[in-house]
């Protein structure tokens, strides 16, 4: 496969998985409005509703999934512990500054990425990419509505928490493209890590940190839909949906991508999330919110025209060399 469909190929892969992300905070939402379940106890669930509608369906349709190199363990369980974290941080982030503020430090990520690829990962940075990193965190901002002055009420804590999970989300980036690198196929990346996440998130849960606000204050708190068979319907269908497909396809484009690019490219979650409020849930959107749809769309479209015209321009280089 040329480098030129490679790449194209990553794009619409990379543009998918934000697409299924976009539903993730419209039922997350729907659970926590409704049912007033703790934010962690749900990230727990949602974890294991993963691992539980992968291993059957890779027992059936390709058992080799199932299976990973034993030296490869302590490197998914660390990235296990990592997208915890990233969960945790999250939804710790929420709680401080609400999801305007949440939703725009959390793309910092972007930033993150660019810089922590070019420095780990030896990934190209120049000009194009960074100027696509401000037209996207920018955007970001007016979709979520962050530059309300009422917006930013944050404490010094809540910003702090915001860039880390921010930072989290860059790693898990980063580990996904090294992943890709040593060779393990991302849908058994994406069953290993949610797995360990999910033991870490039942410990988190369970161990006496009841500072920590969205996790369970009592063991029996982690069954707290009860009889609220809905509830789990949905809550399934969080992780069957667009946690599996979302997250997979992001690794999936990690494969193909660097993983600035690929970063890069889900910041148009939050334009996806607001079309689809707009249109299942009648939410209107103002002026800004479209000017930083587009945004952030130009940016992801003004990096892919750059980086197709610098492949052809580097085909035709390397064509006059070999004559």
């Amino acid at each position: 496969m040329s480098t030129h469909s490679s790449s194209s190929r990553g794009y619409l892969i990379a543009l998918a998985s934000a697409v299924f992300l976009s539903t993730t905070a419209i039922l997350i939402r729907h659970l926590t409005q409704t049912y007033q379940i703790p934010a962690m106890v749900l990230a727990f669930w949602r974890d294991v509703f993963v691992v539980l509608t992968l291993l059957p369906v890779f027992k059936l349709v390709q058992p080799a999934l199932l299976r990973v190199n034993r030296s490869h363990l302590p490197y998914l369980v660390f990235y296990g512990l990592l997208l915890a974290l990233f969960n945790s941080l999250w939804t710790l982030s929420v709680a401080l500054n609400g999801a305007a503020v949440a939703t725009v430090l959390v793309y910092s990520s972007a930033g993150f990425t660019v810089l922590l690829g070019w420095w780990l990962l030896k990934e190209s940075l120049g000009w194009v990419k960074l100027l696509a990193v401000v037209l996207c965190l920018a955007g970001c901002a007016l979709v979520a509505g962050a530059f309300n002055s009422g917006e930013w009420n944050a404490s010094l804590a809540g910003i702090l928490t915001g860039i880390a999970a921010g930072l989290s989300y860059a790693f898990y980036s980063l580990m996904g493209r090294n992943a890709s690198q040593r060779g393990i196929n991302p849908w058994t990346t994406l069953l290993y890590i949610f797995a360990f996440a999910a033991v870490f998130l039942l410990l988190i849960n369970l161990l006496p940190f009841n500072f920590l606000p969205g996790k369970a204050l009592q063991p029996a708190d982690l069954f707290w839909l009860k009889d609220a068979w809905a509830g789990w319907g949905i809550l399934f269908l969080l992780a069957a949906l667009p946690t599996i497909a979302g997250f997979g396809l992001l690794l999936v484009s990690l494969t193909l991508l660097p993983s600035s690019v690929a970063n890069l490219i889900v910041t148009t979650e939050p334009v996806f999330t607001a079309v689809t409020a707009y249109v299942l849930l009648g939410e209107r959107l103002n002026a800004a919110q479209i000017g930083g749809g587009l945004l952030i769309l130009g940016g992801v479209i003004f990096l892919r025209v750059y980086e197709g015209w610098a492949e052809k321009r580097a085909a035709v280089d390397l064509v006059e060399l070999a004559e």
